[in-house]
């Protein structure tokens, strides 16, 4: 098989939660431009429908625009109802939905807490459980987690329990289920992006309002932050048979931050 037969995704269908804005729409653009119908979902319909949109027109695949709150445990198994009932199958799920709340740990509030536990590790679990079912009768999938650089240690640049948290728990997670799952030919990996401009780090980036973006900009020795295409190789990497032999691999995207310590 040459290469462009190992990275081609034709015909497949993926799931990219939360892919309406940020790193997730550059995922789900990149799938989709590797010849992979996909189905945008988020609790945003309405940002759902346009990218969905806008994706088909610009690549020609099949999309369906869903809603869904991942920390739904009905609304993950409407979700999958909803895309066999269209396409027939699932071939990829990019586990990207979250959410972020910054501040000291002595003053995180539990509510705060529980939130950010529910939508991005339970949520993660949710998606893996429920479309991992579908695969194992399939007999193979590729499911893509997204953790994060703070996954593996936090910055005094910015505090964030929560996050930090789930991103760690998602990491774990992604080796347990890479591990049982590969019996069934699932690839279970992650992606563990550094810093990139979007609407959730916008708080932290944005001058007007934390203003830390020069600072952690010091800290990558890029000297820049993640940018539109940025995300899109390693997505369709581990989306396609060129990894078929990676089982709960975390790579980092971080213009390597992470290699300085």
């Amino acid at each position: 098989m040459n290469v462009k037969q190992l990275f081609d995704l034709s015909d497949r269908v993926a799931i990219v939660t939360g892919g309406y804005t940020g790193i997730g729409k550059q995922m789900a653009e990149a799938l989709a431009e590797a010849g992979a119908n996909v189905v945008i979902c988020a609790r945003n319909l309405d940002g759902c429908i346009k990218t969905a949109e806008e994706i088909s027109k610009n690549t020609g695949v099949k999309t369906l625009a869903l809603r869904c709150d991942v920390s739904s445990e009905e609304e993950v198994k409407g979700l999958v109802s909803s895309v066999l009932a269209e396409f027939g199958r699932i071939d990829i799920l990019v586990n990207n939905a979250g959410i972020a709340m910054g501040g000291l740990p002595e003053d995180t509030e539990l509510k705060d807490w529980e939130s950010v536990l529910r939508i991005n590790l339970t949520g993660t679990f949710l998606c893996c459980r429920e479309i991992g079912k579908v695969m194992i009768k399939a007999k193979g999938g590729k499911i893509i987690n997204l953790a994060s650089i703070m996954g593996f240690g936090t910055t005094e640049v910015v505090s964030a329990p929560a996050y930090v948290t789930t991103k760690g728990g998602i990491i774990a997670l992604t080796r347990e289920l890479g591990v049982r799952w590969i019996r069934h030919n699932i690839n279970v990996n992650a992606i563990a992006p550094g810093w990139f401009p979007t609407h959730m780090t916008d708080p932290v980036l944005n001058p007007d309002k934390m203003g830390k973006g020069e600072d952690l900009l010091h800290s990558i020795p890029a000297r820049r932050f993640g940018g539109e295409d940025d995300l899109k190789g390693v997505t369709v990497l581990l989306a396609s048979r060129a990894s078929d032999y990676m089982v709960g691999q975390v790579i980092v995207v971080d213009g390597g931050a992470l290699a300085r310590y």
